[in-house]
């Protein structure tokens, strides 16, 4: 036993801190949580879990839509009731922060509510407690950031944006991540008259070209207005709503602007600084493979450590963390290839691996095996939706590294897929595996001929 209050006192109690307080207090470390906010972070409360549930309330006008073309006649048009989707929602939100914080009570984890700040190595300061770790985590995540022009305060950021009092009948959004591209599908789904600004040529930078490219020209046949190779200069209130001047000299009147142009960690208040704690150029605080930064007794993970800003890597950090400092077994370092992700926009897009542009780079010779198609529901839906399934191939070794898909449901298709690319699995497997007949999932073991080299 320690002469410390805590072995660990985690600042933070989002999806990565809650799991490593849990985990660190299974081995028997003493564990404290602060928190000032929320339980679960920003995925359980404004991030992953409402967006997805807008993103199902978006889906339904699509399958009003489709409905007819199979026979069912809906004698009134449906009508939309936003806050009823809200007000669900809150509820929800509150059931999963009472499941946190029951799993932290049952973890025998301390919960304390306020905002810590660090004094020293060991010792941080909440509600005018002073309190003694002999390892301090840092877990707090990230914040919206929004560009500083001239009647930015009119803006919402993607914290605010699912509370909205009033349904925007003209959103804008500003941004071309995968918050900004998901949050233009959701509300176009949900009704609204919807536009996209974004300063580069196309959304989606990183993501493999092809896929970022179908998913612009899906968007738009959906409705979504984008417009690229802009930003916005100016926001003035009037009467009607919000009067949004572009840099290429368009105006635009909607309801409400929702400016999804990145988040930065969350670390004001902390007072870091006075340690020296080093940062990375993006403003992340440096972490070594164990999760230390440049004071060894102070930890970081998840968002605020600069990795890929995903539920499921902090969640797999806060685990490795644990095993670093609180088991006796010195474990491999944390795998971050093959991370497979999704997006959430309308068609869905997942990808697991290289894109084509990585993989022509550190490959070499490649194959690609690209299937193009109009799924079969929509054969008598009558939608023009179509889906993209691509397989991207290491030519020498014939091991797939990196698979694609824009279509429904892509983020439940490619989780399964990634475990082969994952486990380094060849086209040859690929091929040698029967497919599941009729769904579009099979296109991914029935693509024979390359598509280009």
């Amino acid at each position: 036993m320690s002469d410390f209050d805590y072995d660990l006192f985690v600042i933070g109690a989002g999806s990565g801190g809650v799991r490593a307080a849990r985990t660190a207090a299974a081995t028997g470390a003493r564990v404290a949580v602060a928190e000032d906010r929320y339980l679960g972070g920003t995925c359980v409360n404004v991030g992953c879990v409402p967006k997805k549930l807008y993103s199902y309330a978006a889906h339904f006008h699509e399958a009003f839509e489709d409905a007819g073309g199979f026979g069912w006649d809906l004698p009134e048009a449906p009508r939309f009731e936003w806050a009823t989707l809200r007000d669900n929602k809150i509820g929800e939100i509150k059931r999963l922060n009472d499941i946190y914080g029951r799993l932290l009570d049952t973890a025998g984890v301390r919960l304390i509510n306020g905002r810590a700040k660090v004094l020293d190595e060991h010792h941080v300061s909440v509600n005018d407690e002073t309190l003694s770790a002999e390892k301090i985590l840092v877990a707090v995540g990230g914040w919206p950031w929004v560009p500083d022009f001239p009647g930015n305060e009119h803006v919402v950021d993607s914290n605010r944006v699912f509370d909205l009092e009033r349904f925007p009948e003209r959103f804008l959004v500003l941004g071309g991540g995968y918050i900004a591209v998901e949050f233009a599908s959701i509300f176009n789904g949900l009704g609204s008259d919807a536009h996209l600004v974004y300063r580069g040529e196309l959304f989606l930078r990183g993501f493999d070209q092809q896929v970022r490219e179908c998913s612009r020209d899906e968007m738009a046949k959906k409705g979504v207005q984008l417009h690229f190779e802009a930003n916005i200069a100016s926001i003035e209130k009037v009467e009607q709503g919000l009067l949004v001047s572009l840099t290429n000299g368009e105006q635009l009147e909607v309801d409400a602007v929702l400016a999804a142009t990145g988040r930065r960690p969350h670390l004001e208040g902390l007072e870091l600084d006075r340690l020296g704690i080093a940062l990375t150029d993006s403003g992340h605080l440096r972490v070594n493979e164990r999760f230390e930064t440049s004071v060894p007794s102070i930890l970081a993970l998840g968002d605020v450590s600069g990795g890929p800003e995903l539920t499921p890597v902090a969640l797999a950090e806060a685990m490795q963390m644990v095993r670093h400092h609180f088991d006796e077994a010195e474990p491999a370092p944390l795998d971050y290839r093959n991370i497979p992700t999704a997006v959430f926009c309308h068609p869905n897009i997942g990808t697991v691996g290289l894109s084509e542009e990585q993989a022509r780079e550190t490959c070499g010779e490649i194959r690609v095996y690209v299937a193009d198609f109009r799924p079969l529901k929509h054969t008598l839906s009558g939608s023009s939706e179509r889906c993209l399934m691509k397989l991207i191939v290491d030519d020498a070794s014939d091991v797939v590294v990196g698979a694609h898909m824009v279509g429904e449901e892509a983020g439940e298709v490619i989780q399964g897929i990634a475990v082969a690319v994952r486990a380094g699995l060849t086209k040859a497997d690929f091929d040698a595996t029967v497919g599941i007949h009729p769904t579009g999932a099979e296109e991914f073991v029935t693509m024979r001929a390359p598509t280009r080299r």
